[in-house]
């Protein structure tokens, strides 16, 4: 199933799913917080939750975002046990003042990419095994997304295994992603990326009340941690994803399920890209002021209503995905030790029967979109893959929903369409569409 919510607060109000629900016995839960982190605020925001809660000591630094040349750096720390600026006696209120004001003002994706060599930093980087994707670990990627390890389900017979994550949107949004290429990227192509990949938060500290977090040795020598590595510093992606699909799954599998397994998650990041469009959509519903569009690189790094509704990141990550999946075939002929081949099949007649798959299930797959006029329309897996060119230039959210999922203008499904972006910020996505076409995100 895909688990998706509107924010992290309707979760938190769920006794069902929050162990911690009302821990304090003050009702905490039930008064209403808004509690809406984005993807870089997500793991500090349940990180902070957690100590609230059991009250323990909070760390968190405020850090640069890393420019061409410079890897992001942390320049002064700040910690739960300091005064809050509200002055409220109110324990819940204070908090709730900590989370959207002191929190959310500080920590952002460059928080989580800082250098795995630098011991003035919030998290650490770990060893690639199966204790480092353990629950709270969370993963930075090099473009700003975080997300956060849930579960790993261990493989069973001829069936992958899986390792859950979640990750927020700007808009809010709080879902459930499954580790791949498409959802993690991995790449250390620029300095000002940093260090991508696996860390854990700091154990930490309190001395003469100000909060310690471990440096990077003290770490390796901590009984019960000793999982500080720089291991993901120096692979290569494909090494690095070769890695990952060893720990997730280590038997090798029959290369039909591996498959499906990938094709379940390029259709879990389609179906949540329909709640993302239709999120801008609700907004121009409310609002019908043209949305500006930021210049260059900050398309996918700034704030407002561009920042909520356009997809420019997600829109990356999901032509990724198609990418992915559309080499399936050619990777089960690459490493056939990594796959149970039939018996005499060659890695040659494996690929054309993995490739006869993928293009029968990309076509079964369907889900629905809402137009302009508010009728929905069905696409195949198939439909979105043949569009990926045009889904290069359809991130911008002034344009209507037919345009968003790549409808050829012209057509019937178009013949709906009753908005289009500024003709100015058409020309503009024309001029960084080599972004999306080379599947690269620009350096800041």
């Amino acid at each position: 199933a895909s688990l998706s919510w509107p924010a992290l607060q309707d979760v938190l109000r769920d006794l069902q799913r929050n162990i911690l629900f009302n821990h304090l016995g003050l009702g905490e839960d039930q008064m209403g917080l808004l509690i809406r982190p984005d993807c870089a605020d997500l793991p500090y925001f349940l990180r902070a939750y957690f100590a609230f809660k059991l009250g323990l000591p909070f760390a968190f630094s405020s850090c640069t975002r890393g420019q061409a040349g410079q890897a992001p750096r942390c320049l002064s720390r700040k910690h739960s046990l300091l005064a809050l600026e509200d002055p409220s006696g109110d324990r819940v209120r204070r908090f709730d003042h900590f989370l959207r004001v002191t929190l959310k003002d500080t920590v952002h994706s460059g928080s989580g990419r800082t250098l795995a060599t630098d011991d003035f930093t919030d998290t650490y980087a770990v060893r690639l095994d199966e204790g480092a994707l353990r629950p709270g670990t969370i993963y930075a990627d090099p473009y700003g997304h975080i997300l956060v390890a849930a579960k790993l389900v261990p493989q069973e017979g001829d069936r992958a295994g899986v390792l859950f994550a979640v990750d927020g949107q700007p808009d809010g949004t709080v879902a459930r992603k499954r580790f791949w290429r498409g959802n993690f990227l991995f790449a250390q192509d620029d300095v000002a990326m940093g260090s991508p990949g696996w860390k854990r938060f700091r154990p930490a500290t309190v001395e003469r009340g100000e909060v310690t977090l471990l440096t990077n040795a003290q770490i390796a020598a901590l009984p019960g941690y000793g999982d500080f590595d720089l291991g993901q510093t120096t692979t290569t992606p494909t090494a690095f994803y070769d890695r990952m699909d060893e720990l997730v799954s280590p038997a090798p599998l029959d290369p039909e399920r591996a498959l499906l397994s990938v094709i379940d998650a390029l259709e879990e990041q389609v179906k949540a890209r329909v709640k993302s469009v239709d999120n801008g959509e609700a907004h121009h519903a409310k609002d019908r002021e043209r949305i500006d569009m930021p210049e260059g690189p900050a398309i996918f790094e700034t704030t407002g209503p561009w920042e909520n509704f356009s997809t420019p990141a997600r829109d990356l990550r999901l032509l990724v995905a198609i990418d992915v999946a559309n080499d399936v075939p050619a990777r089960v002929e690459r490493r056939p030790d990594r796959f149970v081949l039939a018996p005499g099949e060659t890695p040659a007649a494996a690929r054309a029967r993995v490739a006869t798959r993928l293009g029968a299930e990309l076509q079964k797959r369907r889900f629905a979109y809402g137009k302009s006029d508010g009728t929905p329309q069905t696409l195949t897996l198939a439909e979105v893959v043949t569009r990926a060119e045009r889904l290069e230039v359809a991130y911008n959210p002034n344009d209507c929903p037919e345009i968003r999922w790549g409808a050829e203008e012209g057509n019937g499904e178009a013949a709906t369409c009753k908005r289009r972006a500024p003709g100015d910020q058409r020309r503009r996505m024309q001029k960084v569409r080599a972004w999306f076409h080379e599947r690269r995100r620009p350096p800041r």
